[in-house]
């Protein structure tokens, strides 16, 4: 991420550097969420359905990166890792659930316990007041810019609609995430087997695009717009 303004101790000058794209500059921000959350639940798909590993296997596996990120925000960064923490979590008892989980209608239940998991983590944290999902939303709103970064701490310290908004696109992908969960175990408990391991990648998928299409209408777009207006008003009364 680049930086583009930086003040001496003293607070006599600012240097400028020149900015970064705002691809580049927003990419950086995206890591953290890309390995607490894509990595693991990507990896654990990928080696259980791509690879054919038990999923014993693939969940043990898939906790390494969140496993290796827990700790080193506990040792390192002196703060726990929220999505990280959570993700390992849903793995640890993922692992306990296969150990007895002969049935295979429960086995595909307990596949949906991730998106019940995290839900539920990101649902707690709207209740917090630390909505979780702000860490993916914030970079692609901001684009690595500097002007829209202090405007989005002046409308998260002054704006309840914003606040209001930020809450709201948690919300609903916590409210989707436990609804895909739901829909698939019914799946598994009333369709046959065969058909619910297609279908429920068919649920997730779907899921997903649903709660892209509603926090963007409810939240992204509402909040893109109060940036935008807080970025012009501040120009205007510079000029």
């Amino acid at each position: 991420m680049s930086i583009t303004a930086i003040e001496t101790s003293t607070g006599a000058t600012t240097v400028e550097a020149p900015a970064a794209t705002s691809a580049d500059a927003a990419r950086p921000s995206f890591l953290p969420l890309i390995l607490d959350v894509a990595v693991p639940v990507g990896s654990y798909y990928l080696l259980k359905n791509g690879f054919g590993m038990s999923t014993m296997a693939a969940l043990g596996w898939s906790s390494v990166v969140p496993a290796v990120r827990t700790v080193w925000g506990v040792v390192k960064e002196r703060k726990a890792n929220a999505l990280a923490g959570l993700i390992l979590f849903v793995n640890v008892v993922g692992l306990a659930l296969s150990l007895v989980a002969g049935d295979p209608r429960l086995m595909l239940a307990k596949d949906s316990g991730v998106s019940s998991a995290i839900g539920i983590g990101i649902l707690v944290s709207v209740k917090l007041g630390r909505p979780m999902m702000t860490a993916g939303m914030k970079p692609f709103l901001i684009k690595g810019d500097a002007a829209k970064n202090a405007a989005w701490d002046r409308l998260v310290a002054g704006s309840p609609r914003f606040r209001k908004a930020e809450r709201t696109f948690s919300l609903v992908w916590g409210v989707v995430l436990l609804g895909e969960c739901v829909a698939r175990v019914v799946g598994a408990y009333t369709l046959p087997v065969d058909t619910m391991v297609w279908l429920g990648t068919v649920v997730m998928i779907g899921s997903i695009a649903v709660a892209i299409l509603v926090s963007g209408r409810l939240a992204v777009g509402p909040m893109e717009k109060m940036l935008e207006n807080e970025v012009a008003g501040t120009i205007q009364s510079k000029s």
